[in-house]
């Protein structure tokens, strides 16, 4: 799905006003860099709360779960709408946990606009690079917000150096912070050339507008030079008239910034302290004057479900078809499942049916609902620009497509990554059996990146997700919310398997029966690594009329199941190019199901002989912990196979960023306490899959039976 703008485009008037006055906007950041306390704030500020809200109260609106009030976590994106300056706020408050990302990644696909929040003491962590990357490829427009400017150690030009460094960006102060740590007073504006002052000292409500102190002059000066320069970068008009001498106003400086926000060129940046109610005003200030609505966004190019290179597009018109995006489904114990979507043209009412494209069904809106975290209110009407929920509907999954049926068309689905940890999970009495099948079932639709498989050596079922948390969440869910019961085994690392030379393969299935027909396939496949991450790749380079055409499909799908397998221990194989070579075929006994077989064998076949290997989950590590333990750290780390890339001062402690097998890594967050007197801290996330050690593959092959067991030395 791609996009363009709507300046070719004739829309009405009315609309245009219309959806120009709406923002849908994610809140996003590394775990604990206050982007839950930021949304508080936002909803108290915008009268959508009368009380403010706490994180570490556990009485957070936006952290409804149970285990999210507990924990001080955010689990999963939670949606609210508010209003600011007569336009209307649509917020995402996204996890900041790496377990969590597909919440970040699947959210990011339907906003228009995002707040970055950086903590002004941590400065660009781990996480934040990550969403800041799914926010890039997504082309997501966003503001920075440094917040907690009033904790000790916090530094606002650090962070800005770090952005640049790290993410690549360019950031552009659009505020300036008066005082830091407890002196903090206000920010300067750099935009209007004035002091904020807030005046009140719990709620922050009040602020006074005043000159810029003369000891801020200077700095002052020089970062609004700066600002009018990189304006002046990318806008011509801009550029013009700034060079020209002529005196800019505060609304064309508005208008140039905006315009470079909505381009990627760059970031502004705004600063507070959510907590302490500093700042929040002005960051919705910033996100009316810089983010964009939906007619910035503009038209949305899907393609016809069974042409691809049939373009369909979609207008922001409430009378256009409709079409929309189902981006996260949610299990209300009260209510059933609710279909959260991102509406693109046309409008849908209450009752009305729509087209599922990717189900090829119809389904049926009973309700439409506008969310506040877990609580609703009814609407019967919503148009281009909306994000709401649907009760009632019993085919959808994330990432589906929903339309008019006269106006078939398919956005673009999105992407989950591969779960990296597995355990064994069974229920503690018979009665629980059905009730825990059930209860995943429902888990799985909810969730993408979490995954529930049979293991056919033995039987049991094993939970897949993206880290220990993240199951530990799921079991939690489990018994609390589905009232199961289940013993759950040790985690258990998702290896996968790969081929590290070229080779070819055979594979002919034939059958014949007495009285039936018989069944016929027979195909040569050659097989060669890819780069790492590039998944499985099929080249038909089949000689014209030796198998027809009808058959490609079934011998791809073939190969594609057999992968699923792998060859050496049954883990998944991956990085794969299959090239279809040759084969046979026979005009009475040939069927699809042959040669779904057929190519399965030839892919086994090839790949026995391709020297295949073993491959494990490598994250990225990174632990901050006080200059006196660092030498036991690294140690630890080295001692588990890890590999330091680097060291960094941040204040009075040290950053260390190594690369850690996943296998190695179970417990140490006990283990990095202990060492440390609680003093350390670490985070980590997926970064890629690497081929194990020759120790590892020998314990592996033993396991599945592949090499003979290390023999028992017998005393006599």
């Amino acid at each position: 799905m791609s996009k363009k703008n709507l300046t070719e485009s004739k829309l009405d008037p009315k609309v245009i006003q219309a959806l120009s006055k709406i923002r849908n906007i994610g809140i996003m950041a590394h775990i604990d860099a206050g982007k839950t306390t930021t949304t508080e704030r936002i909803l108290f500020y915008t009268g959508k709360t009368h009380k403010l809200g706490e994180v570490h109260e556990g009485t957070a609106t936006m952290d409804w779960m149970p285990q999210e009030q507990e924990r001080g976590i955010t689990i999963t994106a939670a949606a609210t709408t508010c209003f600011w300056k007569e336009k209307t706020i649509n917020i995402i408050d996204t996890p900041g946990h790496v377990d969590f990302t597909i919440e970040v990644e699947r959210s990011l696909r339907v906003l228009d606009g995002a707040i970055v929040v950086f903590c002004a003491v941590g400065g660009v962590e781990p996480q934040t690079e990550t969403v800041w990357r799914q926010a890039d490829k997504y082309h997501v427009p966003r503001i920075a917000f440094i917040n907690k400017l009033d904790r000790i150690g916090a530094d606002f030009y650090a962070v800005i150096d770090q952005m640049k460094e790290r993410l690549g960006c360019k950031p552009v102060p659009v505020q300036l912070p008066w005082g830091t740590e407890d002196q903090l007073q206000g920010v300067i504006d750099l935009v209007e050339n004035k002091a904020l002052k807030w005046t009140s000292p719990d709620l922050g409500a009040k602020y006074t507008i005043e000159e810029i102190p003369a000891e801020l002059k200077e700095d002052a000066e020089l970062y609004r030079q700066n600002l009018l320069d990189s304006l002046a970068d990318f806008d011509e008009p801009f550029m013009e008239k700034y060079l020209g001498g002529e005196t800019l106003s505060a609304e064309e400086i508005r208008a140039s910034i905006r315009k470079g926000a909505l381009e990627l060129k760059i970031i502004p940046v705004l600063c507070g302290a959510s907590f302490k109610n500093k700042g929040v005003q002005t960051l919705l200030d910033g996100v009316v004057d810089y983010l964009p609505s939906p007619i910035d966004v503009g038209e949305v190019i899907g393609h016809h479900p069974t042409d691809e290179s049939k373009e369909v597009i979609c207008r922001p018109d409430p009378s256009e078809p409709f079409a929309a995006l189902a981006f996260k489904i949610m299990t209300d114990p009260f209510v059933g499942q609710l279909t959260y979507i991102r509406i693109y043209s046309g409008k849908l009412e209450s009752g009305q049916t729509f087209w599922n494209t990717n189900k090829g069904k119809r389904e049926r809106a009973n309700r439409l609902l506008r969310m506040h975290a877990n609580k609703s209110e009814e609407v019967n009407e919503v148009t281009a620009g909306d994000i709401v929920a649907i009760m009632g509907l019993k085919l959808a999954t994330t990432g589906d497509t929903f339309c008019s049926e006269g106006r078939q068309v398919l956005l673009e689905k999105i992407e989950f990554p591969e779960p990296v940890i597995s355990i064994a999970i069974e229920p503690k009495t018979k009665g629980d059996q059905e009730k825990l099948g059930q209860a995943l079932q429902r888990l799985a639709v909810e969730d993408p990146s979490f995954r529930v498989t049979q293991s056919d050596d033995t039987a049991q079922t094993l939970i897949s997700g993206m880290g220990e948390l993240h199951l530990e969440i799921i079991v939690d869910r489990l018994k609390r919310e589905f009232k199961v019961d289940a013993n759950v085994g040790t985690p258990q690392v998702s290896y996968r398997e790969t081929i590290t030379s070229a080779a070819s393969g055979e594979g002919k299935f034939v059958r014949q029966a007495v009285g039936t027909k018989g069944q016929y396939g027979h195909c040569i496949v050659s097989i060669k690594p890819t780069e790492r991450g590039k998944g499985f790749v099929f080249v038909n380079r089949l000689p014209e009329g030796l198998i027809p055409k009808n058959f490609y499909p079934a011998i791809e799908q073939g190969a594609r199941e057999a992968m699923s397998g792998g060859v050496l221990a049954g883990y998944p194989a991956m990085d794969i190019e299959l090239t279809l070579t040759g084969g046979s075929f026979s005009e009475t006994d040939s069927s699809e199901m042959a040669y779904k077989v057929a190519a399965a064998m030839a892919f086994k076949d090839a790949a026995l002989k391709a020297n295949p290997t073993i491959l494990e989950p490598l994250m990225a590590c990174e632990v901050v912990c006080p200059q006196d333990y660092m030498g036991a750290v690294i140690g630890d780390l080295n001692a588990r196979g890890g590999k330091i890339h680097g060291m960094n001062a941040r204040l009075n402690l040290q950053v260390i960023s190594a690369e850690v097998p996943l296998v190695k890594m179970f417990g140490y967050s006990t283990v990095l306490r202990s060492s440390s007197q609680g003093r350390a801290t670490f985070s980590m996330q997926f970064s890629h899959y690497s081929p194990v050690t020759a120790e590892v593959l020998q314990e592996i092959k033993q396991r599945a039976g592949i090499l003979p067991q290390k023999p028992v030395e017998t005393l006599i």
